[in-house]
């Protein structure tokens, strides 16, 4: 009996650089044998990617998950900023510039917004 064989993908991304490497896995295969099957740990050998959380189709999930036919298993560095502050900062800065309006929250200057 022949073991059936899964197409899936596993995706990582630096700043500077990325991979996408598709590849076939026996049924059954977990996320952590794709990653090693994939060789995606050679590309970036400076880089501990057992440290990084992992996802299926940007949903968490765990190494010990199986995949299934046309998974994309992605490996997730770790967030740089807070996006809420990132996204509180715009705000103010809007509202500082007389800009403000329901993308950058909070409410316009009416000072600001009237013309001379």
């Amino acid at each position: 009996m022949t073991e059936r064989l899964l197409s899936v993908e596993v995706a990582f991304a630096l700043p500077e650089r990325q991979a996408l490497i598709a590849l076939k896995v026996v049924e059954g295969a977990t996320v952590q044998d794709v990653i090693e099957r994939s060789g995606i740990q050679g590309r970036f050998a400076d880089l501990d990617l057992g440290q990084y959380d992992v996802g299926i189709w940007s949903r968490s999930c765990k190494r010990s998950d199986k995949v299934r036919e046309g998974d994309r298993v992605e490996i997730y560095r770790a967030l740089t900023a807070d996006p809420k502050d990132i996204r509180r900062r715009r705000a103010e800065k809007a509202k500082e510039a007389g800009r403000a309006d329901k993308t950058t929250g909070g409410r316009p200057n009416p000072l600001r917004s009237q013309e001379p």
